[in-house]
């Protein structure tokens, strides 16, 4: 039934499988590098192997994982996994909150990246997602 219809259900895992490595690796550093432990950065983090003292970062990637999520078009046709992915930007806050601050950055940084390069999808496809954001 899946290919007669031209559904793939590993299509929407594949960008997340490439980056995985890229994410445990920048795990292993931030926790075993004592060259970055207490090494300054930027405004309020002081130390990239330890989680953001603010919680500014996972409330950041929490709001821009929404955002990218209203941006990108929506595949799922079963209401229990749509309300699944809407729960997602805050399930990623929540674990975001102990990680380190490094691993933090890299994700916020990704999906800021993501919905640049998502609203410059939709325009030139034409795709009305860039309004209906603005709208929310």
């Amino acid at each position: 039934m899946m290919r007669g219809q031209g559904y793939n259900p590993v299509a929407g895992c594949l960008p997340i499988i490439i980056q995985m490595p890229v994410f445990f690796a920048l795990y292993r550093v931030l926790y075993s590098s004592i060259e970055l432990y207490h090494a300054p950065f930027a405004l309020w983090i002081h130390d990239l192997s330890y989680k953001d003292p603010f919680y500014v970062t996972p409330v950041l990637l929490s709001l821009t994982m929404y955002v990218q999520q209203k941006l990108t078009p929506n595949t799922a046709t079963d209401p229990a996994q749509a309300k699944m992915m809407q729960f997602m930007p805050l399930i990623f806050g929540a674990f975001m909150l102990t990680l380190p601050s490094g691993l933090t950055l890299y994700m916020l940084v990704n999906a800021i990246v993501s919905i640049i390069q998502q609203i410059i999808l939709n325009k030139k496809l034409g795709t009305g997602s860039v309004a209906a954001v603005a709208r929310t």
